[in-house]
């Protein structure tokens, strides 16, 4: 057991190639990409720079409201914060087609579809309509043809 744990150290604190060359302090070329204690980051956008919460914010808004231009009879149906994720708004069209997008809170959800001109319904007082799950199944059934 001795001789086990002494070649374990040996293989653990041994400097290899490639540690070595890179000098002390740096870091092993394992941990590299590991980013353990990185904070995250937003994605860049085009220009390198990175998108801020309220870029996120008008993009989304952008999003549902290019949305509602293309389609016909678009509904909003807020979804509640869960341990995962926060408030959430399905905007779902007659087709059945549809799309979700991050909200602040419901207040927010609902200041954006009055001003979208379109009704708003709590997901978990009506569920979502049997046009959606009808559409995500067709869509289902393209893909695996």
């Amino acid at each position: 057991m001795r001789l086990a744990r002494a070649a374990l150290a040996q293989r653990v604190t041994a400097p290899d190639a490639a540690s070595a060359a890179a000098g002390p302090g740096s870091v092993a070329p394992y941990a590299k990409g590991m980013g353990l204690f990185r904070r995250r980051r937003a994605a860049p956008t085009p220009d390198g720079a990175p998108v801020s919460g309220r870029q996120a914010r008008e993009a989304a808004v952008e999003h549902m409201a290019e949305f509602v231009r293309t389609r016909v009879g678009v509904e909003a149906y807020l979804e509640p914060v869960t341990n995962v994720t926060q408030a959430t708004v399905v905007l779902i069209a007659t087709t059945g087609e549809w799309t979700r997008r991050r909200v602040p809170d419901e207040r927010a959800a609902r200041a954006i579809a009055k001003d979208l001109g379109i009704p708003v319904y709590d997901v978990q007082l009506t569920g979502y309509p049997q046009r959606m799950r009808d559409w995500n199944s067709r869509q289902r059934a393209r893909r695996s043809s």
